[in-house]
């Protein structure tokens, strides 16, 4: 199997195959077998925290949410809505080798510049930064937002 780094995110089990000289995954959030990046890797566990420490609820969990920025179609890696289906928290993920800096707390923000969600957080598995946005400014919270009041 693909040997992945560990992350600074609870242990989770997976489901996965290989398929010829590639490792897959299975995503309940988009019922079907992804290939397993180093991306991949970090989203799932993300997500899955997201659902045992925070109270997201899976089904208001989407996986690269369509955002249109400046007419061109972005995608943002996890998107967790309200029960009325607005942005509550937009993530972006990177691999664990990724640093997670100024770019893609810009790269998060831009899309949040058209979601509007109440929270952004930025992750490389490693290293997470969770912000809540007050006021038009980004403030950074010390740990992941409790998600499960949201309604």
């Amino acid at each position: 199997m693909l040997r992945l780094p560990k992350l600074n995110f609870p242990a989770i089990r997976l489901r996965a195959r290989r398929q010829g000289a590639q490792v897959e995954i299975w995503d309940a959030l988009r019922g079907q077998y992804l290939v397993l990046t180093p991306e991949e890797w970090v989203r799932q566990h993300l997500v899955a925290y997201l659902v045992s420490h925070c109270g997201a609820q899976p089904g208001r969990i989407v996986a690269e949410y369509a955002v249109a920025l400046n007419g061109q179609p972005q995608r943002a890696d996890v998107v967790v809505v309200d029960g009325c289906a607005r942005p509550l928290l937009v993530a972006e993920c990177k691999a664990p080798d990724v640093p997670v800096n100024e770019k893609v707390l810009s790269q998060v923000v831009r899309y949040n510049s058209v979601l509007g969600a109440r929270y952004v957080v930025l992750t490389n598995g490693r290293v997470h930064y969770c912000c809540e946005c007050r006021d038009g400014c980004y403030v950074q919270l010390t740990g992941f937002p409790d998600l499960s009041a949201a309604r």
